[in-house]
């Protein structure tokens, strides 16, 4: 079960309560499933009986025991636990799930996680950002805008005054409209206003070059101050932008590997099956913590958009490459061993992680190598 089919069965399961009379609530047009946070349990978690509580007039944990009466046994669903004021907790059932996602991760490529839930927004359809005119806030500019074009918005930029010619050369920064005018001002000659004002970055950024300048400013959450050094050229595993790049590297590696030895990647279900308690095989819990890591990609590339936070997307691609990097070593088949059913699945689960950190790098406007 994917997070989306996740979704539409606790609506039905909502509606359901509604019409037999157990709760009083307008139906929400759609129900937000995640991975648990602290605390949680399982594959998923949703906070919906918690935002219907107060219409409802019913305690948090009385709606959501009325919901899980009605969950339990439900197709593609295993297990479901209340935890907290009133999460509901999802373990999937069967060994389908995982390959279903990462057949539809290898589907959609790069694009994976893109929708139109955004279309439309903005006033006349347009969503209109004007940033500052400084180096920090016109890459925030950038891929805020990126981001929003992957949710389906129509977005048209400006700065609050001209740029640097090396902000387009060396970072690829392109802003639609340029504003003459105080560039510390508020507004724009036009006076329209600056919605794009992160921390100033404290020093030059370009000597770092377009990845790892970008990278400096667009990890740390917009309002905290971003370090611009050599930490982030240096190739270790201190450095997250490294891990993030040398996790798709290899991801592609494998593939031309596999290839060399006559296999390719295919949806599976090896070592992710019912790992659910602690004895169960390592391998198997690593795998579940990426699949569940690419099952939140979509849900993370719209919340950096609504947020106008770039730093969401950076921060989910450590997640991802941390989560993959374990994996890679068990890919290929060793010494004599002839490629089975568990390399193929391993291989997809390869290729679906390399295919979200392209995707995400490409928003981040970072180059996605082949080699590194």
């Amino acid at each position: 079960m994917t997070p989306t089919e996740l979704s539409r069965t606790v609506l039905h399961a909502v509606r359901r309560a509604v019409e037999e009379g157990e709760l009083s609530v307008d139906v929400p047009e759609r129900v937000r499933v995640a991975p648990p946070g602290p605390g949680g349990y399982g594959d998923y978690a949703t906070n919906v009986a918690l935002q219907l509580a107060r219409p409802a007039g019913q305690p948090a944990l009385r709606v959501a025991e009325l919901l899980r009466a009605r969950l339990v046994g439900a197709g593609g669903i295993g297990e479901v636990v209340v935890t907290g004021p009133g999460f509901i907790n999802f373990s999937v059932r069967g060994t389908d799930a995982g390959a279903r996602l990462v057949s539809e991760v290898l589907r959609d490529g790069v694009r994976y996680g893109y929708r139109e839930s955004f279309a439309g927004q903005g006033e006349g359809g347009v969503v209109r950002l004007r940033a500052a005119r400084e180096v920090r806030a016109v890459v925030q500019l950038d891929v805020v805008a990126r981001l929003l074009r992957s949710q389906g918005a129509v977005v048209r930029t400006s700065c609050a005054g001209s740029l640097d010619a090396e902000w387009g050369s060396v970072l690829g920064v392109c802003v639609e409209q340029h504003a003459q005018g105080d560039p510390g001002s508020e507004h724009g000659q036009d006076g329209a206003p600056v919605d794009v004002r992160p921390v100033p970055a404290p020093a030059d950024p370009l000597p770092l070059g377009r990845d790892a300048a970008r990278w400096a400013l667009l990890h740390p959450a917009p309002h905290d101050r971003p370090r611009i050094g050599d930490e982030h050229l240096v190739q270790r595993e201190s450095n997250p932008l490294f891990r993030v790049r040398y996790a798709h590297a290899r991801s592609r590696a494998l593939l031309r590997n596999a290839a060399d030895l006559g296999f390719g990647p295919e949806p599976g279900t090896a070592d992710v099956q019912e790992a659910q308690k602690p004895q169960e095989p390592q391998d198997a819990w690593e795998a579940r913590a990426l699949l569940r890591a690419l099952a939140d990609h979509p849900r993370v590339l719209a919340a950096a958009a609504a947020h106008r936070a770039p730093d969401r997307l950076a921060r989910h691609l450590v997640t991802v490459a941390d989560a993959a990097l374990p994996l890679f070593p068990a890919v290929l088949p060793l010494g004599e061993e002839k490629p089975l059913a568990a390399h193929r699945a391993r291989l997809g689960l390869a290729a679906a992680a390399g295919a979200v950190l392209a995707g995400g790098l490409s928003l981040l406007g970072i180059d996605a190598p082949d080699h590194l």
